[in-house]
């Protein structure tokens, strides 16, 4: 077991700018695409990754340094630390149950397909961690091997629905023609996001403003470039973290940046996801006529784009401020904070870019996930004590990212409830 992990640990070190060509490059060929091409798209896809993380690595270096700037600002104290996706997904891969799952979910999502129960072949591999923390929190509570198998599947399963389900969506509203997005904490907040804004679509007045970039640019001109938005909202979170003056511009220029590079980057892997799209599509059209199959790739694509950015960038001193007034939340936002783009992704493109619509509906579905947080403390402080990765001087900790998110607290109350009456 210990050298299956090694392996599996080795493959996943290499990154999806390392893996997603190499898988691309096989899909290729698997679909009858001539070598030469394949390893085209394969290596523009890549390069677009690269590009991508670049932009997000710049927006997570600039953002959680200025939210731990405004926790300790405003003397936010709260007991539970929310140590963020990736401290977790680091130690969800060193869970006992993460060897045996990775293939299985695999195999699921094949089977899945071959029998036209789902139409996205997820290829985000490194996503799959999601699906594993859902089986390590099985594992946890139950100490069962069967059920964390059960409970990685059960996760899997809603995954790929809502992808399946939200597909059309992303290919009208993004543009990614061919796409879906499967990725674990996206698509987690799609359910209630896509329940609360028809609610907030409703609300007088509101349902009347027309808040999106096209609208706002034609409205402020310059100002309301998607550029010039990312400058002033990070001017605003400089100045909110209590920054001197020049740090507070260069939080504004890296923001602004995030804002005009992402659509770029993605623009790039779009280039080299076209040809595998079509060629997918063009296979099952001659084998299985009226089927369709779209690509799972990573929610960072939709990161791009400006009401995406925009909304994330207000959301984050809102999530701050709900903490500390929400009555039973304990946990301190910090580690997820520069994450909230992904959270929002679906959000955002049901209310088609709407950006005050948006922020409204993602007030309110982040102030359910900090109550869920707050729920799945015990098993995620859990999680990181059996990976020995407890941050120095931290008691319990959870995360917006497993912790609040609906799927996975919803397999955390079933496995409780399973092993409440000593079915495993």
């Amino acid at each position: 077991m210990d050298k299956v992990l090694a392996v599996v640990q080795y493959i996943l070190n290499m990154g999806p700018t390392v893996i997603l060509p190499i898988t691309i490059l096989i899909l290729g060929l698997i679909f009858k695409i001539k070598f030469s091409k394949a390893l085209k798209s394969g290596l523009t896809i890549g390069i677009g990754f690269v590009g991508i993380n670049l932009v997000v690595n710049l927006l997570t270096t600039t953002l959680g340094p200025a939210a731990q700037a405004m926790v300790e600002r405003f003397g936010l104290s709260l007991t539970i630390i929310d140590v963020g996706w990736p401290m977790t997904a680091s130690a969800t891969w060193a869970s006992p149950v993460a060897p045996l799952l990775i293939p299985i979910c695999l195999i699921v999502n094949l089977i899945l397909i071959y029998f036209n129960k789902t139409k996205t072949l997820n290829i985000d591999l490194w996503n799959y961690w999601h699906f594993i923390v859902a089986g390590a929190t099985g594992y946890i509570v139950t100490g069962s091997y069967v059920w964390a198998i059960i409970c990685a599947i059960i996760m899997e399963c809603l995954v790929l629905y809502t992808a399946d389900k939200t597909a059309p969506y992303v290919q009208e509203f993004y543009g990614l023609e061919g796409i879906c997005l499967p990725t674990g904490s996206t698509t987690s907040f799609a359910p209630l996001g896509f329940l609360v804004g028809k609610v907030v679509e409703k609300i007088p007045g509101i349902n009347k403003l027309n808040a999106d970039p096209d609208s706002i640019q034609k409205r402020f001109g310059i100002f309301g470039e998607p550029m010039m938005m990312g400058i002033i909202l990070g001017l605003i979170l400089g100045t909110l973290a209590g920054y001197e003056v020049s740090e507070i511009f260069n939080v504004g220029m890296s923001m602004g940046a995030v804002m005009f590079l992402m659509p770029r980057m993605v623009k790039i892997l779009m280039e080299g996801l076209v040809p595998i799209s079509e060629a997918v599509r063009d296979f099952l059209q001659e084998k299985y006529e009226g089927r369709d199959l779209y690509i799972g790739l990573d929610a960072a694509l939709a990161t791009g784009h400006p009401s995406v950015l925009s909304t994330a960038l207000i959301l984050v001193p809102i999530t701050l401020f709900l903490a500390v007034i929400l009555p039973g939340n304990k946990v301190l936002p910090f580690g997820d904070l520069a994450t909230i783009p992904f959270y929002v992704a679906f959000i955002v493109c049901f209310r088609k870019g709407n950006i005050v619509q948006s922020v409204i509906t993602g007030t309110i579905v982040l102030a359910i996930s900090l109550f869920m947080a707050t729920n799945y403390a015990p098993v995620h402080t859990e999680l990181l004590q059996q990976a020995n990765m407890m941050p120095k001087g931290a008691a319990i900790v959870s995360s917006i990212d497993t912790g609040g998110n609906l799927f996975k607290w919803a397999i955390l109350k079933l496995s409780q409830l399973v092993s409440g009456l000593g079915i495993f």
